[in-house]
């Protein structure tokens, strides 16, 4: 890695994000090989749930002990109050298991675990530690544990995601991918089969992708399997925006779930730019890790009215998608601002991330466009 103001910061966060997605890689697989019928039927379990709290508890534990607990900020999406009911005894035991067996996996990432099993009461205190709100000044990590809950649950695709925000601005992006796949236009052919039990077989799905702030480079590693050690820069590879600038080329990436964005506004607005392929439905921050790689050129998000954008939806991905090459604004066409603690406040409209600025002036002018006509 070269060296820089926050190389360390980068280095660490890096390999707490692939220790991370091995946490996520074994509760999913466990979740889709106990019912895996039942489960797309679901919204929610409380396996997901673990996956959650234990990486959270996981990546709040390595980050203090790395950069010193009393100094530290976290900001992340969950807290300890259903975790701490007397009713939820067996799922704290399960969160407990799985961060103290992630935890004795530090070695093989180049980190350094506890030196004896956590208790619950440190587990509860780690996940508790994440309750920062940000904010203009200081450094603060952001953390979503896992990004995608219903990708997750469905065997399709999530995120881990870790940002570092210092005085306001994002300046370290990472983002774990465990059902991406490495090859090239991987998430194109990728069709709605379980991945999870494919992956097995194939070994070619799953990375981390990570960037730090003006240095125009973003990369990309696969994830260390069970059998082998964490070697810097272990097989990373630069990757990079599309070149594509004609939208009657390009891929538009949006959320699955209706509720998570206008389908019907993106559709009028794909339709106002010319834009001729079927949308990429994508769940989870993989949108953005699609767009950094050159996979997809066109993210749209258009939230219902009301909905405030939390700052752990987004921060890795973005800063991915700028260093990568590419535009990621409000759909007015204003930077987003990371600096006003949990949300992303004064949003217009909805948020656009594009592979390159000729595409990004079409489809804001394209937003207008649309915005007018069904306002008339």
């Amino acid at each position: 890695m070269e060296k820089g103001k926050y190389s360390e910061e980068l280095n660490v966060a890096v390999r707490v994000v692939h220790m991370a997605c091995s946490l996520c890689e074994k509760v999913q697989t466990q979740l889709l090989s106990t019912n895996p019928d039942q489960v797309k039927s679901k919204d929610d379990d409380s396996l997901v749930t673990v996956a959650d709290w234990s990486v959270q508890a996981t990546v709040s534990w390595m980050l203090c002990k790395a950069f010193g607990s009393q100094k530290i900020s976290i900001v992340a999406e969950e807290d300890i109050q259903t975790l701490s009911k007397s009713e939820s005894k067996s799922l704290l035991a399960m969160v407990v298991s799985a961060v103290n067996a992630c935890l004795a996996e530090a070695p093989r990432f180049g980190l350094q675990g506890p030196e004896k099993a956590l208790d619950a009461s440190q587990i509860l205190e780690a996940i508790s530690k994440c309750s920062s709100t940000g904010g203009r000044l200081g450094r603060h990590w952001v953390l979503d544990p896992v990004d995608g809950t219903l990708g997750f649950v469905r065997g399709d695709q999530y995120a881990v995601a870790l940002a570092m925000i210092d005085d306001g601005e994002v300046i370290i992006g990472v983002l774990g991918c465990p059902n991406y796949p490495v090859k090239d236009d991987g998430l194109n052919k990728y069709s709605q089969q379980n991945v999870v039990m494919s992956r097995i077989s194939s070994g070619e799905v799953g990375c981390v992708m990570y960037t730090s702030k003006g240095s125009r480079k973003a990369w990309m590693q696969p994830l260390i399997r069970s059998d082998k050690q964490f070697e810097w820069p272990n097989s990373a590879k630069l990757i990079q925006v599309s070149s594509i600038d004609d939208p009657a080329l390009a891929t538009l990436c949006e959320p699955v779930e209706k509720s998570n964005s206008d389908h019907s506004f993106a559709a009028g607005v794909a339709n106002t730019v010319g834009l001729r392929k079927k949308p990429l439905r994508v769940y989870s921050m993989v949108k953005y890790a699609a767009i950094a790689r050159g996979e997809a050129e066109i993210y749209m998000r258009f939230a219902r009215s009301g909905y405030k954008e939390k700052i752990w939806d987004h921060a890795a991905g973005v800063l991915l998608v700028q260093e990568a090459g590419g535009v990621v604004t409000d759909a007015g066409g204003r930077p987003l601002d990371f600096s006003k603690g949990i949300y992303l406040e004064g949003l217009d409209r909805g948020i656009i991330a594009c592979s390159g600025s000729k595409l990004h002036q079409k489809i804001i002018a394209a937003v207008y466009a649309s915005w007018e006509s069904s306002n008339l």
